[in-house]
């Protein structure tokens, strides 16, 4: 009797355990299949840059607004730069030139698009302002991309894949293709400072 008592007695707990072993192996096969991968190691400014452009949806592009004495609009739009896992770290965007964004860039094309790795939930409950949660700006020019080039063409692909809505977007609300083209690379990921990276080193990581 005392010997069937134990017996039962396990039962839940063995049950318990075997419950908490299948939700960790479904949560880490989730990870491995959407999550942002593995992140790089700080010191790798040139990876770990490319990662944390390849791996968001979304930032903050500004430009100049001439309507506003030439004041910095910023404004969340999202983006791509590449197919995925085969980014290229040049930030593609689908703007409708009713927007601001787009007219000022078409006026002024000198722009800046801001990153935060917050984003991507892989900073845990450390505050977006902690140098050790990353972020990255990128300067450069803002352009429209030729529609009937070979660019434009990947850069539809790379966009609808990452953004499978835009397909379906408003035909007359005007969406052109446009791109940075990048020049200076501001990235802060761990204390210490700003992260020594030229553009060359970024786009051959």
């Amino acid at each position: 009797m005392k010997r069937m008592v134990m017996r039962n007695a396990t039962i839940p707990v063995m049950l318990f355990f075997l419950l908490c072993m299948f939700q960790g192996s479904v949560q880490g096969r989730h990870l491995l299949s959407s999550g942002p991968g593995i992140r790089p190691k700080p010191d790798d400014a040139a990876h770990f840059a490319r990662w944390l452009v390849s791996q968001s949806f979304w930032g903050d592009l500004s430009t100049i607004e001439s309507d506003l004495g030439g004041a910095p609009f910023g404004n969340v739009v999202s983006f791509s730069d590449g197919t995925p896992d085969k980014g290229t770290g040049i930030p593609y965007f689908y703007l409708t030139l009713l927007d601001p964004t787009a007219r000022n860039a078409l006026k002024d094309q000198r722009s800046s698009f801001t990153l935060s790795e917050y984003s991507l939930g892989t900073c845990g409950k450390t505050d977006p302002e902690n140098p050790t949660c990353a972020k990255i700006t990128l300067t450069g020019k803002l352009k429209m991309v030729d529609g009937k080039s070979s660019e434009a063409k990947y850069a539809l692909t790379a966009l609808f894949s990452k953004h499978p809505e835009m397909k379906d977007w408003p035909k007359d609300h005007n969406f052109q293709i446009f791109k940075l083209d990048i020049e200076d690379i501001f990235l802060i990921n761990w204390f210490g400072g700003r992260k020594p990276l030229t553009v060359d080193q970024y786009l051959h990581a």
